[in-house]
């Protein structure tokens, strides 16, 4: 629905959607961006039970609903009949999990358009249609990667950068309509796309391998995508250890630990929002959990913190411990963050 007033467009929610927008307010606390995107979208991909469907049918469903082509431009009628498709296949292999076909259908229809159509011209290309479903849905992380690189991938399995460039742009649109693109580089993917062939240096297409090789260094304008699959493990993990801000025991979700002093373990809230006690300060460098560690990663993180007890602060600030690749040089990020 849409109501003009002196040109303006207002777009209407569902009200479980803007139910849902609300409630992702509460993870504005969070301090680092790719984690406050990533458990957005958890919630997101939760809501719209795309967590319980997995990449092999979604597959089958644009088989069948013969989505092909990457570029055609689909009108909301075949939106609704894939998504149909989508929810009804759920239900048929899911027979346990009560699906509300109707309500699921509409949630996801208007989170894809908020997404890739947010101006409402009822239209939008396969490939974005495909790249928001396939991020949100229950597959490892590699084979999304490998089945996105396939969308904008020739005959001989090979992209080249204005390929590549479309499918980074489309996949930038997610934390885009979160308000959160500018710590992933903004819309401009040019320096993605660049930071990317420097993988094949001198060829003018680059194959899967040389993508999956670049994602492995989790590039900062698709971080996000990596630290969804992290935060969904992660849900179901239990730590033997105790937070030593907030005294959580076991501790559950990520557990923090720094590898400066010993047996210091954080919980996920803390070390998210940054809330720390009264003179207990944080020494960076942090291992970061997300399933329950083996005795074998234990003695390696006791080495680690041996060794980083010797060393000096002046180490640290030369060897900065980021987990993600930038992608921006310093001119062309207007807003990144450390």
């Amino acid at each position: 629905e849409r109501i003009h007033t002196k040109g303006q467009t207002t777009c209407w929610d569902h009200p479980k959607m803007t139910e849902l927008y609300q409630a992702l307010a509460d993870l504005n606390n969070i301090k680092f961006s790719a984690y406050r995107t990533a458990m957005k979208l958890r919630r997101v991909q939760k809501a719209l039970r795309l967590d319980l469907l997995t990449l092999v049918s979604v597959v089958d469903v644009f088989r069948e609903q013969d989505l092909q082509h990457g570029e055609h431009v689909m009108d909301v009628v075949e939106m609704i009949h894939a998504l149909t498709g989508l929810y009804e296949r759920l239900e048929e292999e899911r027979r346990a999990i009560v699906v509300n076909i109707p309500l699921c259908v509409d949630m996801c229809l208007n989170w894809l358009l908020n997404v890739y159509d947010s101006g409402r011209n009822g239209k939008m290309r396969v490939l974005s249609f495909k790249t928001g479903l396939v991020s949100l849905c229950n597959a490892d992380v590699q084979e999304k990667y490998k089945y996105l690189f396939r969308q904008v991938s020739g005959p001989g399995g090979l992209t080249d950068q204005r390929h590549l460039t479309m499918l980074l742009y489309e996949a930038i649109q997610i934390p885009r309509q979160l308000g959160e693109v500018a710590a992933f580089g903004g819309s401009n993917v040019e320096p993605s796309v660049r930071s990317c062939f420097r993988m094949a240096p001198g060829k003018l297409a680059i194959e899967v391998s040389h993508f999956l090789e670049w994602m492995s260094l989790e590039p900062q304008s698709v971080v996000w995508l990596a630290v969804l699959q992290r935060v969904a493990v992660a849900e179901s993990a239990k730590h033997q250890a105790k937070c030593y801000i907030c005294k959580q025991c076991p501790i559950k979700g990520f557990r923090y630990r720094s590898l400066k002093q010993f047996n210091v373990d954080i919980c996920q809230t803390c070390f998210l929002t940054g809330r720390t006690t009264k003179g207990k300060k944080l020494h960076y460098p942090i291992m970061e959990y997300y399933t329950p560690t083996t005795s074998g990663e234990k003695m390696r993180d006791f080495a680690k913190t041996l060794k980083n007890k010797f060393r000096s602060k002046q180490y640290f600030s030369k060897h900065p411990q980021r987990g993600y690749l930038p992608v921006q040089s310093v001119l062309e990020a207007e807003n990144s963050e450390t």
